[in-house]
């Protein structure tokens, strides 16, 4: 079974990079500014009919038959008891008598500032990452980056946020150079189909792997966490990457690795302005 998976993802995607011949937002190294305005051009040319905003909500902004599915879905949302165990865990207090409260302003409202670039310590610090820095600034143990707390943790300071835009900055030099490789990681070439993560959700946009419409990459940061339904269960974003990488036989880095935290900071300000509508139900 899973070679038949394996085989049928080889020949969609083999498929894919052969139909797919459209001009696409090459990098601009130099203004990151000019490459986000270029990366929204070019979505917006290519679905006219989507409002801006509207790319927030992924391939059931440009697939009328998946939102209907998801429309459906969020009468009842299965992210729904994720919200609810974050809203206690946040209000717990440390060992310490803190909580997350003294780490994150608006009583967690704060998913639209991330990631953001921490110039004291010199690196890309996303949400589920500083949730763990906050942690063990309070004498307490990591959580596990993929599934569990942290994902609660998450999702709640997620749907406190709907509706904040993102609004992601670059403060430095050394910002700007986390933001080009995470630029670089986006659109570069690996595994064994030779394909980057724009050959699908840039490129391929709106198109079909079998039976499935490749969500275009304007907007697919605002989500997570997501509940997939192919997962059953919501997941950090750092998961999903993880698993396109694998799935492409190309090599794949742990959850909150400096990598994949740069490329969700490139991710996320192309983003920049979007509406937070997380946590998302995703196929």
């Amino acid at each position: 079974m899973k070679a038949l998976k394996l085989r049928w993802l080889r020949r969609s995607l083999a498929m894919l990079s052969v139909a797919v011949v459209v001009a696409v937002p090459m990098p601009v190294l130099a203004d990151a500014e000019t490459d986000r305005q270029a990366f929204v051009n070019y979505f917006q040319n290519r679905f006219p009919t989507v409002e801006l905003d509207d790319f927030a909500n992924g391939v059931y902004a440009i697939d009328a038959q998946s939102r209907e599915q998801w429309e459906a879905i969020e009468e009842f949302p299965p992210y729904e008891e994720e919200i609810e165990k974050g809203e206690v865990l946040f209000n717990t207090p440390f060992a310490n008598g803190k909580g997350y409260s003294d780490c994150f302003a608006d009583n967690g409202a704060v998913r639209h500032q991330y990631p953001f670039y921490d110039t004291e310590a010199d690196e890309v610090i996303t949400l589920e990452y500083d949730i763990n820095r906050c942690r063990k600034a309070n004498g307490e143990k990591p959580l596990k980056w993929e599934r569990g707390d942290i994902v609660s943790l998450s999702a709640y300071m997620a749907y406190q946020s709907r509706g904040k835009r993102l609004a992601i900055t670059i403060p430095n030099a050394a910002a700007q150079r986390a933001y080009e490789s995470g630029q670089k990681f986006y659109y570069s070439k690996r595994g064994y189909l030779n394909n980057s993560c724009a050959t699908c959700h840039v490129q391929g946009a709106g198109l079909r792997v079998r039976t499935e419409v490749l969500h275009p990459a304007l907007g697919e940061i605002t989500n997570w966490p997501t509940h997939r339904l192919k997962w059953g269960h919501t997941a950090t974003l750092h998961k999903r990457i993880r698993a396109c990488h694998r799935d492409q036989g190309t090599k794949h880095f742990k959850a909150q690795s400096p990598q994949y935290r740069e490329v969700e900071y490139f991710m996320s300000y192309m983003g920049n302005g979007l509406p937070v509508n997380g946590p998302g139900v995703r196929k």
